[in-house]
């Protein structure tokens, strides 16, 4: 497993501290759909992705939650990172979008080497970077978005995420998701088809405008 970790991050980082990484990180797998991180979780130590995809959701005040972004193979959360080096619990929602294989780096090493290896720091700052850019792409489309064109650009992040056209997602789950009711997106994705932007199977979308 340890030549994905090669194979991810090897024009990232260093040899030496890609043989930290190796030494001081515990690999876990999951499978689609199961829990990686949870709202309250405690967290002392950071995911590195080695292969797969995860979906990262926060939840508001009422319950409900919203899709932030997704995280692909040699990415980290930039919520997590807030969380180990502030000590504070999560706020995201990590689940395996795909089977996914993580390295879990301990929040003593993300510190040393945030001062040891300047490969690692540019990667922590690039990574805030990158997840706030999607955070404020994520503010954008429920500012300036209808519904369809929510609907649309979701389909196309879980189409390349999974790079694959079609989308394993039911109605209900896009409606989740998104945090809107079943029967709207059931509505307008009936448009999109009309439309012939994508076209509708049992649980599956195929996205035809990409």
């Amino acid at each position: 497993m340890f030549e994905k970790l090669h194979e991810a991050y090897h024009f990232i980082f260093e040899d030496e501290l890609l043989k930290e990484i190796e030494k001081s990180g515990q690999i876990k797998h999951f499978k689609a759909g199961e829990l990686i991180i949870d709202f309250g979780d405690t967290l002392r130590s950071m995911p590195l992705l080695l292969g797969g995809a995860i979906k990262i959701l926060r939840e508001d005040k009422d319950g409900d939650e919203l899709l932030l972004y997704f995280l692909e193979r040699g990415d980290t959360c930039a919520m997590t990172l807030s969380c180990c080096l502030g000590t504070t619990k999560s706020e995201i929602r990590a689940i395996a979008e795909k089977d996914t294989s993580l390295i879990m780096i301990p929040i003593q090493k993300m510190e040393e080497w945030t001062s040891k290896y300047k490969s690692w720091r540019n990667f922590v700052f690039e990574s805030y970077h990158t997840r706030l850019t999607e955070m404020l792409d994520t503010i954008d489309t429920f500012a300036f978005l209808n519904m369809d064109g929510r609907i649309m650009k979701y389909l196309r992040d879980k189409a390349k995420i999974n790079q694959n056209e079609m989308v394993n997602s039911t109605h209900q789950q896009i409606a989740y998701d998104l945090h809107t009711s079943r029967v709207v997106v059931s509505r307008i994705l009936k448009k999109l088809e009309i439309d012939a932007k994508i076209r509708l199977y049992r649980n599956q979308i195929e996205v035809l405008d990409l």
